[in-house]
Order: structure tokens, then C-alpha cells, then sequence
């Protein structure tokens, strides 16, 4: 099996975040890979911006939702040890973007979150399960609880 020289972990800011992130972080470090960060905005506006669209996180803008995610992605990557130029924001539809982007960052490995999920839940997908299936990497999907891990 051949090494993954570049991981990108999505995440969502949701309960289970860190558990996510923290497993993504040690598999990096384990095959000594870059590790990169995204966020997919597609709960806040934007003007005048087509889906697929890369938010540069140092430009100041007067959108205080989206200051507010870029702040936030950036503290979690400062908490993981992951530098501000491997932080992504990208607005859009998360599994397109996030199969979509790590093409275009040459990622080998993508880590999502998946809560499993059964029944008519199954049926109309999950990000993890589009991701997972639109992907030209592979992908890692960590299994969550209920509760946090």
C-alpha cells in the first residue's frame, strides 16, 4: 500500500468536529502527509459568489456570518496545528465541493464524519455517503455516536 502524502478533513463544525479533525491529524502524522482543512459554507448567503467558490480567510469583508466561519475554521486549524494557508473555506454544496476541491488540492485521502445512517435516512444519502461515492480519492469515513466520542 502506498503512503497518502496529502489528507484533507471536512468539517462541520457540528458536536463531533474534533473527534473527526484528531483522526485526520493522527493519520497524517503517522504517514507524515500534509494535512489541509475545509469547510463548506452553504448555510449563509453569498452575494454575487458562484457555488465552488474559495473564501480567502484573511480578507476582511462586512459579512459577519461568514468573519465569523472564517474565525472559526482558523482557530480549529491553529487547535489541530494546521497553518492558515492549509484552511479552506469554499461556499456551495458539500459533497460536490469537497470531492470537487480535493481534486483541485491534489488530495489522496479525504476523512469525513458519518453517523451511519438507516432507513429512509440511507436513502436520501449523507454527505459522507456522496462523498464517498464521487470521490477520485479515497475516503475515510469515522463512524459517530450519538454523545460525543
Amino acid at each position: 500500500m502506498e503512503n497518502y502524502h496529502h489528507i484533507l478533513v471536512a468539517v462541520d463544525y457540528s458536536e463531533h468536529c474534533r473527534f473527526v479533525a484528531e483522526k485526520a491529524r493522527r493519520l497524517a502524522s503517522l504517514y507524515q502527509a500534509k494535512l489541509s482543512l475545509v469547510h463548506i459554507l452553504d448555510n449563509i448567503p453569498m452575494p454575487q459568489a458562484q457555488y465552488g467558490t474559495v473564501i480567502p480567510l484573511h480578507q476582511k469583508s462586512d459579512n459577519e456570518p461568514l468573519e465569523s466561519e472564517k474565525s472559526k475554521l482558523l482557530r480549529l486549524g491553529k487547535e489541530l496545528g494546521i497553518s492558515a494557508e492549509n484552511c479552506w473555506l469554499v461556499w456551495g454544496l458539500p459533497t460536490r465541493e469537497i470531492t470537487s476541491f480535493a481534486g483541485q488540492i491534489n488530495v489522496d485521502l479525504i476523512v469525513v464524519g458519518s453517523h451511519g445512517r438507516h432507513g429512509i435516512a440511507l436513502l436520501l444519502g449523507s454527505t459522507a455517503n456522496g462523498v464517498l461515492h464521487h470521490a477520485q480519492c479515497d475516503v475515510l469515513s469515522v463512524r459517530l455516536k450519538d454523545g460525543l466520542n
